[in-house]
């Protein structure tokens, strides 16, 4: 799958937003190894605390369905700006997958940025941490 098709399933997935506070819609697309894609929007809750992500959606969404190692991951929001993955969402991806890539399109003008996940999360908790 091209990035940009990434980038179109991600953008499909973002017109189901549920964003009544924040007036953002954000759809993710994640691939996993197999070439097998799933897609999350985020879900927001007046309980800021309980909103879901929408690249945490998406993970669900394959871990459910019994897939653990992604390739890539596809974020797109409304607007001028790139919606990079939150700190825990961060985490979540290096639980299974720390060399992911990180792709995050804006829809203003189309245009996307691509990151390693080790850029952006350089110092992950990881299992073999004193917790």
């Amino acid at each position: 799958m091209t990035d940009r098709r990434l980038l179109e399933t991600a953008a499909d997935a973002m017109e189901n937003s549920y964003s009544p506070y924040s007036r953002t819609k954000i759809g993710a697309a994640i691939e996993c190894a197999d070439g097998t894609v799933f897609t999350g929007c985020i879900i927001e809750n007046v309980a800021f605390g309980a909103t879901i992500c929408a690249e945490a959606a998406a993970i669900a969404s394959a871990v459910s369905a019994g897939h653990q190692n992604f390739k890539r991951i596809a974020t797109i929001s409304e607007g001028n700006t790139y919606s990079l993955p939150c700190g825990n969402c961060r985490q979540l991806l290096n639980e299974f997958s720390p060399t992911i890539e990180v792709l995050s399109a804006r829809t203003s003008d189309g245009r996307f940025v691509s990151y390693s996940l080790t850029a952006l999360l350089p110092m992950p908790v990881t299992a073999g941490d004193n917790l």
